[in-house]
C-alpha cells in the first residue's frame, strides 16, 4: 500500500518534471526560432559592447530573430563578425542597405541588435549575406564626454565667482558701476541727457519731415503751374501760327492785317522820301537866300537880325535840314527792311 503510493507520487513527480521541460524547449524554441524557417546575415562591428550569443534582433521595434554566433574575424581583434538567424517572414524586408545597431534597453540593460530598413528597391539580401553595421555608442566615450563637460563647467562656474568676487569688491569698470555712486549717478545722467537728446531729434526729423512733405506739395503745385504755362504757351503759338489775334493777323501772310500792313509800310516810305525831297528843296533854298542881297536887306530891314547872325541862322537852319534829311534816309532804309520782311 505505501510502496504504491510512493510509486504514484515518484510518476506524478516525473510527468510534471517532464511537462515543465517541453514548456522550457517549447518557450526556447519559440525564442531561438527553432520551429520556424529562418536564414542568416551577417554584420561587422569593430566593438559589440557586450553583446552575446541569443541576444534578440529587433526590426523597428518587434522581434526577428537571435543572435547566433560572434567570433572575431583575422588574427586581430580589429573587426568581430555577428551572426543573426532572422525569420523568413522578413526576408523582404532585408536588403543590401539595411543597417545592423548595438542598443541597450534602458540605461543600463540588456543588450541587442536593431535593423533599420533600408531603401526601396535594393537588392534583397541573400542566405548569409552580409548588411551594414552602425558602431554603437560607447558607454564609457558617453562618461568620458560627461567628465569633460562637467570639468569645462566647474572651469566657468569658478571664472563666474571670481568675476563676481572683483565686481563685489569694485574692482573693473562694471565694479566701479556698481560700487561707485557718483559714478553710477554720472551713468544714470548720461543715460537721460542721452533720452533727452534723442527725444530732441526724433522732434526735429518730424518737423524735417513734415517740411520736406510741404517742399514736396509746393515743388508738385509749381510743376503744375508751370505746365499750365506751357500748354497756354502752346495754345497761343498755335493760335498765332493759324492767324489768330492781333499778332497772328500781323505775322500770318495772305490776311488783310498783313495787307494793311505792307500798305502803310509802303505810304510811309513814299512819304518819308517826299518829305526828304522838300527837305532838301527847302536846304537849297536857305543857303540861295543866305547869299540873295534882297532879302537880305529886307530881313535887316526888318530888324531880325544883323548882317552876321542872318548868316548864322540861316548856317542853323541849314544845318537842322541836313539832320533831318538824314534822319529820314536811315527811316526810309528801316521801312525798307520792314517791307521786305513782311512780303
Amino acid at each position: 500500500m505505501k510502496s504504491g503510493l510512493s510509486g504514484a507520487k515518484l510518476g506524478i513527480f516525473i510527468f510534471i518534471g517532464s511537462a515543465l521541460l517541453v514548456i522550457g524547449i517549447f518557450m526556447l524554441g519559440n525564442k531561438e526560432a527553432l520551429f520556424k524557417p529562418t536564414f542568416t546575415v551577417k554584420a561587422y562591428f569593430r566593438n559589440i559592447e557586450g553583446l552575446r550569443n541569443g541576444a534578440p534582433v529587433k526590426l523597428s521595434g518587434i522581434d526577428a530573430g537571435a543572435v547566433q554566433d560572434i567570433k572575431v574575424v583575422g588574427d586581430t581583434v580589429s573587426m568581430i563578425e555577428v551572426k543573426m538567424r532572422l525569420l523568413d517572414e522578413i526576408r523582404h524586408f532585408i536588403t543590401v542597405s539595411t543597417q545592423a545597431e548595438i542598443q541597450t534597453e534602458g540605461l543600463v540593460g540588456n543588450k541587442f541588435v536593431s535593423l533599420r530598413v533600408g531603401e526601396g528597391g535594393d537588392e534583397p539580401i541573400k542566405d548569409g549575406g552580409t548588411i551594414l553595421a552602425k558602431e554603437p555608442v560607447s558607454f564609457a566615450d558617453i562618461i568620458e564626454e560627461t567628465q569633460g563637460i562637467i570639468g569645462y563647467t566647474k572651469e566657468m562656474t569658478r571664472d563666474l565667482a571670481d568675476i563676481i568676487s572683483r565686481i563685489n569688491q569694485g574692482e573693473g569698470s562694471i565694479g566701479k558701476l556698481f560700487r561707485d555712486e557718483a559714478l553710477y549717478n554720472a551713468a544714470t545722467d548720461l543715460t537721460i541727457s542721452a533720452g533727452k537728446s534723442l527725444n530732441s531729434i526724433t522732434a526735429e526729423l518730424n518737423i524735417i519731415t513734415q517740411q520736406y512733405k510741404s517742399l514736396g506739395v509746393s515743388v508738385s503745385s509749381a510743376v503744375e503751374n508751370i505746365n499750365n504755362v506751357v500748354m497756354s504757351l502752346d495754345t497761343l503759338l498755335s493760335n498765332t501760327s493759324q492767324g489768330k489775334g492781333v499778332i497772328g493777323s500781323l505775322l500770318v501772310e495772305g490776311t488783310s492785317a498783313d495787307s494793311n500792313l505792307q500798305t502803310l509800310i509802303i505810304n510811309l516810305k513814299e512819304i518819308s522820301e517826299e518829305s526828304k525831297i522838300a527837305a532838301t528843296s527847302l536846304s537849297e533854298n536857305m543857303e540861295a537866300l543866305k547869299h540873295n542881297w534882297l532879302f537880305k536887306s529886307y530881313f535887316e530891314e526888318r530888324g531880325y537880325w544883323d548882317a552876321s547872325g542872318y548868316e548864322k541862322e540861316i548856317d542853323r537852319k541849314t544845318k537842322e535840314l541836313d539832320e533831318k534829311i538824314e534822319l529820314l534816309n536811315k527811316k526810309i532804309d528801316e521801312l525798307k527792311l520792314l517791307e521786305s520782311s513782311t512780303k
